[in-house]
């Protein structure tokens, strides 16, 4: 038995758990924040038999799409003294999706 914990992002979520349901894997939403960009995501537990997980990664991969870049605005400071702050725009990747797969030692549905 097998764990994978999906970061998805808000956006794409109903369209990946809907995929990942129809293909009869259970799926459990957690909502979360990312830490750089302080944006929702939302992680998803698959529990799945070590056989499937393959078919589970691949319908995330299909259904996050292509990855976005977005700029945002960065504060900068120049100097020792925090006097002179001012923006500065910086280029980041969005979207897709971060996956970890666990082995699971002990599983029991009651």
């Amino acid at each position: 038995m097998k764990l994978i914990y999906a970061i998805v992002r808000y956006d794409n979520e109903d369209e990946v758990v809907t995929a990942l349901t129809k293909e009869h894997f259970s799926v459990t939403r957690l909502a979360t924040t990312g830490g750089f960009l302080k944006k929702g995501n939302t992680t998803l537990m698959i529990g799945t038999e070590a056989d499937r997980v393959h078919d589970a990664i691949e319908i995330i991969k299909h259904e996050c799409g292509q990855r976005q870049k977005i700029t945002i605005n960065m504060p900068y400071v120049s100097g020792s003294a925090m006097i002179n702050c001012a923006t500065m725009p910086m280029t980041v990747e969005v979207g897709g999706a971060i996956i970890f797969v666990v082995d699971v030692e002990h599983y029991e549905k009651i």
